[in-house]
């Protein structure tokens, strides 16, 4: 960083009991561009205190609300430079619209809102403000998933074919929010997750991560979404068929019912010559595949990958890198957009907000309607907002 001190991060949500906030925390300090300096860690002041005494920040920087955190930090000289979000669903928009409104640069959990509308809304909010809005699509971070995306672009795998993409977990199969379970009650409220359970939880990070890694957009899709366990509001097992623009099929599973099963994230995509499988489960390893040739196995940190692997490696090949670092080159290119060392292009951002909430509550109603194959309204980020590309049946 050229001896510059570390941008000033505020935190809102991620206290006590909190699975994301400590790893948002972690990530965002582990390269020294961020440092945790102020936040709203929980609503209960006492929980509030103790993660503020945890972290290391000062009992004067610590806020009964987030508008009050924006508003007294703005007033100092050594005011915060971003803010991130780590709350529930149902929070994610006021609390990014109040911080781009009151001048900070923007870091949210996913999904970016609780619906489509306040994705749209938030939108033109971050074109509006001139300041920089993330996602953190963890998975987009790891060293061999943007090998893979550099494998795709290069043409190596030719056309792209046929995209298979399983994010199973099974913590669900029992109904858990009705046991006092913090992170299951949230996840299965409506008012605090929105339309979407499992689809708006891990299916975003599966669609995500099959547009990263292909390079291109879904145009329709046939889902099945339901709520397997008697009694759950929200959905808890997805399964949807994908076409991808340029004619590509695919199948996204994704289920938090699939018992035994613990954070399996895995793609595959298949080409005209060869196809590639990455895996969460073993994160420092890609497979390809050749129609004529002998398979490969490509290991993270090796001096034969792309320059976009070698950038996100913190360590020689066979020492492992994981969940954090990933979390951590996502918050660190993040960082150098914001100090102008970088373009943060691979930073999922804002368009990433809007697709991915138009996948979950268009995925969602046709299932509800057994309406067969929609098309997904496609959208991009213009200078004055968003416009819409196409949508219908």
């Amino acid at each position: 960083m050229s001896g510059r001190a570390p941008l000033r991060l505020a935190m809102v949500g991620g206290g006590p009991g909190s699975f994301i906030g400590p790893v948002h925390r972690m990530a965002a300090e582990l390269d020294g561009r961020i440092r945790l300096t102020a936040g709203v860690f929980s609503r209960d002041p006492a929980k509030n205190a103790q993660a503020a005494a945890d972290w290391g920040v000062a009992p004067d920087r610590v806020y009964p609300d987030h508008h009050a955190m924006i508003a007294a930090e703005r007033g100092r000289d050594d005011g915060v430079d971003l803010v991130s979000v780590v709350t529930p669903n149902h929070l994610h928009f006021d609390v990014a619209a109040a911080a781009l409104k009151g001048g900070l640069h923007v870091i949210s959990d996913k999904p970016a809102t609780l619906n489509l509308a306040q994705a749209r809304d938030l939108a033109e909010i971050v074109a509006a403000s001139g300041k920089r809005y993330g996602l953190t699509y963890t998975y987009t971070g790891y060293p061999m998933v943007r090998e893979a995306r550099e494998i795709v672009a290069r043409g190596d795998l030719g056309a792209v074919r046929k995209v298979v993409v399983e994010y199973s977990q099974g913590w669900l199969s029992r109904p858990l929010e009705r046991e006092d379970n913090k992170q299951a009650s949230w996840r299965s409220d409506p008012s605090q997750s929105g339309v979407g359970g499992c689809i708006g939880d891990i299916g975003v990070h599966a669609f995500n991560i099959a547009e990263f890694i292909t390079g291109r957009r879904v145009e329709r899709l046939c889902a099945d979404v339901a709520a397997v366990v008697p009694g759950r509001d929200l959905d808890d097992d997805c399964n949807v068929l994908l076409r991808f623009e340029g004619g590509a099929r695919g199948v996204l599973i994704a289920s938090q019912i699939s018992a035994g099963a613990r954070n399996g994230l895995r793609i595959s995509v298949y080409g005209e010559t060869g196809g590639l499988t990455w895996g969460h489960e073993d994160p420092n390893v890609l497979n390809l595949d050749w129609l004529d040739g002998p398979s490969q196995v490509l290991h993270a940190g090796s001096a034969y990958l792309g320059v976009g692997a070698r950038a996100v490696t913190r360590l020689p090949t066979g020492h492992p890198e994981g969940f954090i670092e990933a979390f951590a080159n996502i918050y660190r290119d993040f960082a150098d957009a914001i100090l102008g060392q970088g373009d943060g292009r691979l930073v999922p951002d804002i368009a990433e907000g809007v697709r991915g909430m138009a996948f979950v509550e268009r995925a969602v109603a046709a299932s509800r309607a057994d309406a067969g194959w929609v098309f997904l309204a496609a959208h991009r980020v213009e200078p004055g907002g968003i416009m819409q590309e196409g949508e219908g049946r």
